[in-house]
């Protein structure tokens, strides 16, 4: 019989900064989240080979940390360890939860979930920089990550004895990004495209839900998207204008980008993935109630302008402890270039 995944315990206070969103994993530890996973996959297929993904987390572990040879390690301070286990322990989830509420002819199956799994530890892979890049910071691959990502992912899958994912795997990860629109994502299998659609799903609910999602926003994404190039645009001629002014002015857009987000991707081309989440809640979905409970809060901040009850600083998961800093610094000197060069 399917156990039910525990909620926060009722009248807790809050939960832990780098927790999932039922404070129960740990999600800035790769042990904690593989072992959620390990947990999970057990109960849903007993007689899968789990080894494949043992192997995958400890490669994520040193790819991360910077202990793989030819990379940095994580320092992108969004988009950072945290991050990407999140999504992981989501996805997993999501895979469960499809599996236990659809019948038996349109399940997934061990082998399809495995590779949805492994991709989801490595959807964001590509911001992790070679020894051999120029480039100051991984945040500057914003538009190019998810391909870097797949090339990545092209080159370990076989490693694992799943060289025939390959060529599907490459085009999942897209589902996490917005560099090939959703039409030109070909899959001849309606299971592989639902996996992307797990992804995407997974990608969004789980760093929106996360505690301190509106801090990072102001604090990390802002920097991120300015290294990315996501935050200035420039015309032929030369002119500078803002899509984003600042971290703050990134919350005052965040409700519409949320309600975008709500009505193209996840009802819209994922379906209401997110459902799927329920048959492992009791019915419920802590991820969405977290991420309404974060606009509700957003709504009162941007009516009273309150700005300092965003007070949270919670510890950023990057393979180098000043990471934070770093990319402050380097935001204020593209910043400055963009404006003397306009």
């Amino acid at each position: 019989m399917s156990t039910v995944q525990p909620l926060p315990a009722a009248g807790a206070r809050y939960r832990r900064n780098d927790y999932d969103v039922t404070d129960t994993v740990q999600v800035s530890v790769t042990s904690a989240v593989e072992s959620a996973v390990r947990q999970l996959f057990a109960e849903q297929w007993p007689d899968g080979d789990f080894l494949p993904i043992e192997k995958s987390f400890g490669m994520f572990e040193s790819l991360f940390s910077g202990q793989l040879a030819g990379y940095n390690g994580v320092d992108t301070v969004y988009h950072d360890r945290q991050h990407s286990l999140d999504v992981v322990l989501a996805m997993a989830r999501l895979l469960v939860g499809y599996e236990r509420t659809t019948a038996q002819d349109e399940h997934f199956g061990f082998e399809r979930a495995k590779m949805g799994l492994v991709t989801a530890l490595f959807h964001d892979a590509g911001y992790i920089r070679h020894q051999s890049d120029t480039l100051k910071n991984g945040a500057e691959y914003t538009r190019s990550h998810v391909s870097r990502s797949a090339r990545f992912i092209a080159n370990f899958m076989p490693t694992l004895g799943m060289s025939d994912w390959v060529p599907i795997a490459t085009r999942v990860v897209h589902f996490s990004g917005y560099e090939v629109p959703f039409a030109k994502i070909h899959l001849t299998d309606w299971r592989d495209r639902k996996i992307g659609h797990l992804l995407g799903t997974a990608d969004f609910i789980a760093q929106m839900a996360d505690r301190c999602y509106l801090e990072k926003c102001r604090d990390r994404l802002y920097p991120e998207f300015v290294l990315g190039g996501a935050a200035l645009n420039r015309t032929v001629d030369g002119d500078v204008s803002l899509v984003y002014g600042s971290g703050l002015d990134l919350l005052r857009k965040t409700p519409e980008f949320v309600a975008y987000t709500m009505r193209e991707r996840l009802d819209g081309e994922f379906g209401s993935a997110y459902r799927y989440m329920e048959a492992l809640f009791d019915g419920k979905n802590p991820y969405l109630s977290a991420i309404q409970q974060h606009l509700a809060f957003l709504r009162v901040i941007l009516k009273t302008e309150d700005w300092p009850l965003l007070r949270r600083n919670p510890p950023c998961f990057t393979s180098d402890p000043n990471a934070l800093p770093d990319v402050r610094r380097l935001m204020l000197e593209r910043l400055r270039e963009a404006w003397q060069n306009s």
